[in-house]
């Protein structure tokens, strides 16, 4: 697999917001979800500003067009007492597949993690992607076995956020 010449992975910027917001909407198209995005490029930069962003993300361009993007925010492990990153999305487009840019987005994240003295990087696959678990397999990621992600979103939110104590 050779990676293009002209690749290049720069930092996302809140002006690059519409350019996301249209990734996102392909990636839930790939993993047919397209029914639960709500995104809004207005959503996208503000998470991408201010001193304190809520998150990260990187661009990947081949030839000057984008090709591909990584979205990434920090986390915590108390088992490690380090911080980890997340990776909330890895997307690259049907026609730039298979040329190494997802292993390059990947891979600068997991520099990023390295550099900021993260003890980990972690992320979560639908079960029938199964390219993408090869993929992942390939680079020696390997599943969390004995875990399952939950989910508290909605009603469900709301009703259970009025059992908290007021004020605490």
């Amino acid at each position: 697999m050779t990676v293009p010449a002209s690749l290049i992975i720069r930092p996302a910027t809140p002006d690059d917001a519409p350019l996301i917001v249209t990734f996102i909407r392909a990636l839930a198209a790939y993993e047919r979800l397209e029914q639960y995005v709500t995104v809004t490029e207005q959503g996208v930069r503000d998470a991408l500003s201010g001193p304190h962003p809520a998150t990260e993300a990187l661009v990947a361009e081949t030839d000057g067009e984008p090709v591909g993007y990584a979205f990434f925010f920090h986390t915590f492990s108390t088992f490690l007492g380090q911080r980890a990153l997340y990776l909330e999305d890895l997307f690259v487009v049907p026609e730039a597949r298979s040329q190494g840019i997802g292993q390059a987005l990947l891979g600068r994240v997991a520099q990023i993690a390295l550099e900021r003295g993260c003890g980990r990087v972690e992320w979560a696959v639908l079960d029938w992607n199964a390219p993408a678990i090869r993929f992942y397999h390939r680079l020696g990621a390997q599943p969390i076995e004995g875990w399952t992600v939950y989910r508290l979103s909605g009603p469900a939110m709301a009703r259970t956020g009025r059992l908290g104590p007021e004020g605490a």
